[in-house]
C-alpha cells in the first residue's frame, strides 16, 4: 500500500489554568476506535505551517488568529498512522497559543470533521497522564508543562 506523505500543523491551545484543549474523534474505517488530539491538520499546498494552524483553529474550534500570533513551532513530530483505509506519514509542527478561555464553536467544520470529531475537552498534564484513553502526541503532558 502506498503511504501518503503529508505536512501538518497543530496547536497546543492552553487556557489560563494551564490546560490544553483536545478534540476527540475517530476513523471512519475503524468504528469504535477514537482518540484525543490537538486542533490542527494537513496543510494546503500554498500554506506555511503557521497559516495552516491558524486556518485549522478557525475551522475546528471557531478561533480566528493571525498566523503571526502563533510564533515559531515549539515541537516537531512525525506521526505514522492509518485513517480511512489509507496509510499516512505526517510531519507536523506544533505551535502554542495561550488564551484566557475559549468556548468551542464547530460551525466551521467541514462534513468529514463533523462526522469524525465528536467531543472536546480541556485537559491538564496530570489528567492526561492519569488517563487510560488514547491521547496524541504521547509527549503532550511534558509539552504542556514546558510551555512558557
Amino acid at each position: 500500500m502506498t503511504v501518503v506523505q503529508r505536512r501538518a500543523a497543530r496547536v497546543l491551545l492552553v487556557d489560563s489554568a494551564g490546560r490544553a484543549l483536545l478534540l476527540y474523534g475517530g476513523d471512519p474505517a475503524r468504528p469504535g476506535t477514537s482518540w484525543w488530539f490537538t486542533p490542527g491538520g494537513g496543510l494546503e499546498s500554498d500554506e506555511t505551517p503557521a497559516e495552516g494552524a491558524a486556518r485549522e483553529l478557525f475551522e475546528e474550534i471557531g478561533l480566528r488568529v493571525d498566523p503571526v500570533e502563533l510564533g515559531e513551532p515549539v515541537f516537531r513530530h512525525v506521526a505514522e498512522f492509518s485513517y480511512d483505509a489509507r496509510d499516512y506519514r505526517q510531519e507536523q509542527d506544533f505551535f502554542v497559543l495561550r488564551v484566557p478561555a475559549w468556548q468551542v464553536d464547530t460551525a466551521g467544520m467541514d462534513a468529514e470533521e463533523k462526522a469524525t470529531i465528536t467531543a472536546h475537552r480541556w485537559w491538564s498534564a496530570d489528567e492526561i497522564e492519569a488517563s487510560s484513553e488514547s491521547i496524541f502526541p504521547v509527549e503532550l503532558p511534558e509539552l504542556l508543562r514546558q510551555v512558557p
